[in-house]
């Protein structure tokens, strides 16, 4: 076996495909994002706009969260030390379970080193437990949820995305006495639209099914305390389960699951990926800790995020650009072409110093690859203008189709 080849072709095939990912080489500002110094391509860092993070509110900046994390590293020190069992458990770490535990209105919750890890050992543990369990999936779950439903071996059924009628279609031909577990996201990030959770849960109630919300796109963005939309739609007591990052709007690092005390400590009994890892460095969790209670107080980061994200869309929609529609505060812009996706995205950091990544496949289905841009508080109206009008050249320059 020539094994050098093979890997070199695998790597071949994401070339010619045009969806070989390149990771930008960048340092953010300090107290000045979304301004940040790109490193590539050049003699010196180079100022740029960052369009696409996923630290939506700029919470990754705030005083509050820097100040928090150095006091905490002056404190305690830099790592946790272990496994939550062997000495990696910190008073912070359970200062913010019980932060988040009331965030989402549930009796407790628990902390994972990632969103995706806390998906994957939550699921793929919970279908282990509960005997003959199927998993109810909308087809557009993200791949850490599609991971733990196919690494926990049980039965499962994907449902046409936010169909209600299928989704029932399936529940109802299954046997009444089965264990159903229906798994489905708040805010899909790719498209910006939003699951119908209330009449998600009706279905629950009726099929006698337990319900999985990763509400990892909406946290600390939506609801009265941020929430997400099971707290803004005021159906988060009717959700089973709960489960959200610390890594985007929170603006730091983490995931976390939130339920009754039972589940909870199914969970932390059970998930090899909770019981084998190294816990958070209690750093990030005493930055997370500050912004969490901060988002439950503070609506100004959220208005202003909405504000941007309407913006932005009206910019797009009135320049004639290819913008998606979305009910959220993500603003896609349609593509169609991997290697023109790609096109774009390089000349905006080339010629006009703006960051933002094209998503491909198998993020999205070939054919519907785009530009997914994440306005967020700290971006004026000014950056607004230069941006559409930088995207306006470059369509008109690679004779790209506008709106109808």
């Amino acid at each position: 076996m020539d094994y050098q080849r093979v890997f070199s072709k695998a790597i071949e095939r994401l070339h010619e495909e045009g969806r070989y990912r390149v990771f930008i080489d960048i340092l953010r500002n300090k107290g000045a994002f979304p301004n940040a110094r790109c490193f590539a391509g050049h003699n010196g860092p180079k100022p740029i706009t960052v369009w696409c993070s996923n630290d939506y509110l700029s919470m990754g900046q705030h005083p509050k969260v820097v100040e928090a994390m150095e006091e905490a590293l002056h404190d305690v020190g830099a790592g946790s030390g272990g496994t939550r069992n062997i000495g990696g458990n910190t008073h912070y770490h359970i200062e913010l379970e019980n932060e988040l535990a009331d965030l989402h209105g549930k009796e407790s919750a628990l902390l994972f080193t990632s969103g995706y890890i806390s998906n994957e050992a939550t699921l793929s543990t919970l279908a282990k437990i509960l005997p003959g369990c199927a998993i109810y999936s909308d087809e557009l779950n993200h791949a850490s949820m599609i991971a733990g439903i196919r690494n926990a071996g049980c039965e499962k059924h994907v449902w046409r995305h936010n169909d209600l009628d299928h989704l029932e279609e399936l529940l109802a031909a299954a046997d009444p006495e089965q264990p159903k577990v229906i798994a489905f996201e708040s805010v899909y990030s790719m498209d910006g639209d939003i699951a119908p959770i209330a009449a998600i849960c009706d279905l629950a109630d009726k099929y006698n099914a337990l319900t999985y919300c990763d509400e990892v796109h909406a946290v600390g963005m939506y609801g009265p305390r941020g929430g997400g939309i099971t707290d803004r739609d005021e159906v988060a007591d009717r959700v089973t389960i709960i489960e959200g990052t610390l890594a985007k709007a929170i603006g730091v690092m983490g995931g976390y699951i939130t339920a009754d005390k039972m589940i909870v400590d199914v969970i932390r009994s059970y998930a090899p990926g909770f019981i084998f890892t190294t816990s958070l460095s209690p750093v990030l969790v005493a930055g997370a800790l500050a912004s969490v209670k901060h988002l439950k107080a503070s609506c100004e980061e959220r208005d202003a995020q909405q504000q941007s994200a309407s913006l932005l869309k009206a910019m797009f929609s009135e320049a004639g650009l290819p913008v998606m529609d979305s009910t959220t505060h993500i603003v896609p812009l349609m593509v169609g072409d991997p290697v023109k996706a790609k096109r774009i995205s390089d000349i905006l950091l080339a010629e006009y110093g703006v960051y933002v990544q094209p998503i491909n496949y198998p993020t999205v289905p070939r054919g519907t690859e785009r530009l997914r841009f994440t306005p967020g508080p700290t971006h004026t109206p000014e950056m607004m203008r230069e941006l559409t009008g930088a995207l306006l050249e470059i369509w008109d320059r690679l004779e790209l189709r506008k709106a109808a």
